[in-house]
């Protein structure tokens, strides 16, 4: 693991408000790692050759966040999702999200979240009377605007949010538009600059004035020395995120680390 400890991408899932049972499920496995002897060798970059002298090999490498070909994607306040959350990047007031996918959707979560969030607040952002003053203990819905202006994009048309869990996503959409976050679909990106994002929706250009541009436009499978994968022979075995990047499921990536496990 070339990284200070383990767990990838549940590392950045746990900073997502609501999710932090992550932590949970990586302090499960370390304690595994540990309960059956595995030599974890942590800040290792494994290289090719290293590699060669084992006996069957398992690439687990995972994903990077995809790279745009954008005019100005290199300005200093464009970040892709990983950098934001591990980081913990600074943002501006004005947050222009390229992806509107589950992680677009988290990060806009995230970047929108109250500093102080007491389940009082909580309740009241839901429209929840624990105190049963009105019919059924609900009151109307009051808005819990962001004190950040927000926008979410998608190239595809329709209703943006859609993608994220069937029984979820709702939940998710009605926290962004609560919190005033500007849903956009049917979006080209033109170009980055000093101005911000240059968009064009419905025909229409428009200049987005963003402080910082973050990029959540999806995942690439980290294959490293794939070129020379033909040398392992039938040794190697490609599991989860670098076998496919198409779309985060860390139930389909567990399977398959449980599936090769027993046959080897």
């Amino acid at each position: 693991e070339k990284n200070d400890r383990i767990g990838g991408q549940f590392r950045l899932a746990m900073q997502i408000p609501g999710k932090e049972e992550f932590r949970e499920t990586i302090r499960y496995f370390a304690n595994q790692v540990d309960a059956s002897g595995v030599n974890l060798k942590l800040d290792t970059e494994a290289t090719f050759e290293m590699l060669l002298k084992y006996d069957e090999v398992v690439m687990a490498a995972g994903v990077e966040p995809r790279k745009l070909n954008l005019e100005g994607i290199d300005q200093e306040n464009v970040v892709d999702y990983q950098t934001l959350i591990r980081d913990k990047t600074p943002v501006g007031e004005k947050v222009a999200i390229v992806g509107a996918g589950g992680i677009g959707v988290d990060v806009a979560t995230m970047l929108t979240e109250p500093a102080s969030h007491s389940l009082d607040d909580w309740l009241h952002e839901w429209g929840i009377d624990k105190n049963m003053e009105h019919p059924g203990g609900l009151f109307p819905y009051p808005d819990a605007m962001s004190e950040k202006t927000v926008w979410v994009m998608q190239r595809k048309a329709g209703r943006v949010g859609k993608g994220p869990g069937k029984t979820t996503g709702w939940i998710h959409k009605r926290t962004l538009e609560k919190r005033g976050v500007n849903l956009l679909g049917g979006v080209s990106y033109e170009k980055i600059d000093d101005q911000g994002l240059h968009i064009t929706v419905n025909k229409e250009p428009k200049v987005l004035d963003a402080d910082s541009v973050v990029i959540c436009a999806g995942q690439v499978s980290v294959r490293p020395f794939e070129d020379m994968w033909q040398e392992f022979g039938n040794k190697l075995h490609v599991i989860g995120g670098a076998d496919y990047a198409g779309e985060l499921d860390a139930v389909r990536a567990i399977r398959q680390g449980v599936e090769l496990a027993t046959k080897l």
